[in-house]
Formats: C-alpha cells, structure tokens, sequence
C-alpha cells in the first residue's frame, strides 16, 4: 500500500512539474525585430542590447501583459515569413498594418501614425514632390510597403533599388548611387537630423498615411492581452512618455 502511495505521489509531482514547465515556456514569448530601423529598434552598441521606441514600447506591454520577452534580429523581409510559420511569436519592427499581411498574421491595435516620405541630397534643388522621381534612381527597403508604392506608382519610368537595411538606402544617397531614398517617414526624418546632418534633407509631404501594429500568429492568445496593455498606456500617460522619450513630442501626428 505505502508503494502505490508512493507511486500516486510521484505521478502527481511529475504531473505538476510538467504543467509549471509549460507555464515557464509560456512566460516567455519570441519577439522578432529588424535592428536598423532607428528611432525604434537599433542596438547598444556598448550593451549590445536592443533598445529604442519599439523595444520600450513591447518591454512595457510584455510586462503588463504577464510575461517576458526574448528579442531576436533579423532582416526586415524575413520577419512577417517567421511569424506566419511560428518561429516567432511576435513581430515589432515598424510593421506597417496592411491588408495583404492581415491574410497571413494579426495585428494588435494601431500603436503609431506614419508615412512615406521622401529624402535627397541637400545640394538637390530638382526634387520637390514624389512626381519629380520620374526617370531618377530611387532607394527603399526590401519587404517595405514603400518598396510596393513605388512599383505601383512609377512601374518602369524609375529605377526603384530595394535594399537589405535602411543604413544600406542612405549610404548609397550619400555615395550618389541614387538620386532619392524614399521610405518610413519617422525612419527618415531621424537619419536626416543625425548621420545626415547638411548632407541629405526631407522634401515633399507626407504620402501614403500608414499604422503600424504588432504582429502575432494566427489566433494568438497574446494579441488580446497585449491590446488591453496598449489601450491602459495609452490612459495612463506612459506611452506619451516613451514617444517624447524618441521623438520630442507627446504623440505622432
């Protein structure tokens, strides 16, 4: 008798070591980002860690929300694929919310207003709107949804150049290989007040109004929770701390 208790107890451990270890793994969700698009994600580079306006904002939901995070980098064009197949479990990298991605991932709420914008060398005095790019060599991103616009838009009147990373687009403005970058508007107006200080300058208005949202699987069970995180920032004051923190003001507009 005492060793069919002693079995019972064992199985019952075992039962519960089991179920704590889901819960464990649970805790902790794959986070993918793409570490050039500064303001919002871009690393330390004596830390080594990833910080910025993407990184604050997912710490902060994350910890709301009841569980940690495991950031992990990648080119922008493979994070939507990495998602959609479950090698990740969520997606923060200025993810523009567009129908053809929403076939194939959710999105939580909109949590930042953007754009397209354009950039150029400041001795350019050519270029004024998106139509004077007719006929000129034009850099975006690959995967971007401004990659999209511009096929869409000059098809083969432009050479449109997409390249693996956003420092990649302004080095060759900057090298003359292009005449124009054309791309997220928060991404582009931070380049042209840092690294491209008196070489490059922003013309035109802002196209192609966008939002950007997290990215989860199919049916996640950690879209909701996240959401709600969101929507508590949003009233409590702290995602106006964290926006003023990367770009000067309270919100984007």
């Amino acid at each position: 008798m005492a060793n069919e208790l002693k079995k019972v107890a064992l199985v019952g451990w075992l039962g519960v070591s089991f179920a704590l270890s889901g819960v464990a793994q649970a805790e902790t969700a794959k986070v993918a980002t793409d570490p050039s698009f500064v303001p919002f994600e871009m690393m330390d580079q004596e830390t080594g860690e990833m910080t910025g306006f993407d990184m604050d904002m997912i710490r902060e939901l994350a910890k709301r929300s009841g569980f940690e995070v495991d950031i992990n980098t990648m080119d922008f064009n493979g994070i939507i694929p990495a998602v959609q197949t479950g090698s990740v479990d969520i997606a923060i990298a200025g993810i523009t919310i567009t129908d053809e991605r929403e076939k194939i991932v959710d999105f939580s709420d909109p949590y930042y207003d953007s754009g397209l914008q354009i950039l150029i060398s400041s001795n350019n005095d050519e270029v004024e709107d998106l139509d004077d790019l007719k006929g000129m060599k034009i850099g975006t991103k690959i995967g971007s949804t401004s990659f999209d616009f511009l096929t869409e838009k000059f098809g083969d009147e432009a050479t449109i150049t997409p390249y693996p990373g956003s420092s990649d687009m302004y080095l060759a403005l900057m090298g003359g290989s292009v005449d124009a970058v054309f791309y997220d508007a928060p991404n582009v107006g931070y380049f042209a007040k840092t690294r491209g200080e008196g070489r490059v300058k922003v013309v035109g208005p802002l196209y192609e109004g966008q939002q950007y949202g997290i990215a989860f699987a199919k049916d996640s069970e950690l879209r909701e929770p996240v959401n709600e995180a969101l929507a508590e920032m949003r009233e409590d004051g702290t995602y106006d701390e964290i926006h003023s923190k990367y770009f000067g003001t309270s919100e984007s507009k």
